[in-house]
């Protein structure tokens, strides 16, 4: 979801959480957690559009992974990433799990697919459900399961990121929305760091404070003169030359023109297969 101006909290929060506000103005249609904080928004007439600049920035896993066989979504909220998983990436089966049951009783209203042989969404707790997933069953993870109040502590901890990575196959990718004011991003970053042998790198400056990072599984060794057993490993390598070991690609315009490129790529590579 787009940054909102609050810190992170719990969970499971002592109060139950205030209902989703779902608010339709002519073509678009938002779903709201709190009042005038969109959580995702959707076109009526192109439903699979990804309107959010941080969800299209999330998207750029296709530059690790291009052509996933299992992606699991942590969040579903209004479903922009799971249609535009679904719609583009035809040979993925997806996974999307979400903790609040009055979000996915929207699911028709934002158009999400109905469930079939490829497509599911869970009513569980992300960080218990990917700790009993299959070792090495996952190619991508994308963590955007924000409440009202930010991202939750328990999807952002040592543990959490740990049982990320055991589920993720050798060359796949975590990637996670942070906010970048969030009092633990710098915590949560050395987490990842830790846990992914320091195979990391970020966009930032293309939604505001969104921080999009990119955690890719290779070899706990592998250092930037080693060579990589997997593509995905080798391209986090040479993005990491690129931004000159910072990890992070800081030039807010290349980022942005990055992001767009791919999206546009991946709209066609889909139109051609049809």
């Amino acid at each position: 979801m787009p940054a909102i101006p609050a810190p992170s909290s719990a969970q499971s929060l002592c109060s139950p959480p205030s209902p989703p506000l779902v608010r339709t103005h002519g073509d678009v249609r938002t779903l709201e957690f709190t009042p005038g904080n969109v959580q995702s928004e959707m076109r009526l007439s192109r439903p699979s559009r990804l309107m959010l600049a941080y969800s299209r920035a999330m998207m750029c896993f296709a530059l690790f992974v291009p052509r996933p066989r299992h992606i699991v979504l942590v969040g579903l909220g209004g479903g922009s990433l799971a249609k535009f998983c679904y719609r583009h990436f035809p040979g993925a089966r997806i996974s999307v799990i979400e903790l609040r049951a009055d979000v996915i009783a929207l699911r028709a209203q934002f158009s999400v697919p109905a469930d079939d042989d490829r497509f599911r969404v869970v009513h569980a707790d992300a960080a218990v459900w990917i700790a009993q997933a299959g070792a090495g069953s996952v190619d991508v993870l994308v963590v955007d399961g924000f409440d009202e109040a930010g991202l939750p502590p328990a999807l952002g901890s040592s543990r959490f990121y740990a049982h990320c990575r055991r589920a993720l196959r050798h060359g796949g990718v975590l990637v996670a929305n942070i906010f970048s004011y969030d009092p633990q991003y710098q915590a949560m970053l050395g987490r990842l760091r830790l846990m992914f042998g320091g195979q990391v790198c970020w966009l930032d400056r293309v939604a505001g404070n969104n921080c999009i990072l990119f955690a890719v599984k290779a070899p706990l060794d592998l250092d930037a003169g080693a060579t990589a057993d997997t593509a995905a490993a080798r391209r986090a390598l040479r993005l990491r030359r690129l931004t000159g070991r910072r990890h992070g690609t800081g030039i807010g315009a290349f980022n942005r023109l990055l992001v767009r490129a791919l999206v546009a790529y991946l709209s066609l590579r889909h139109n051609v297969s049809k």
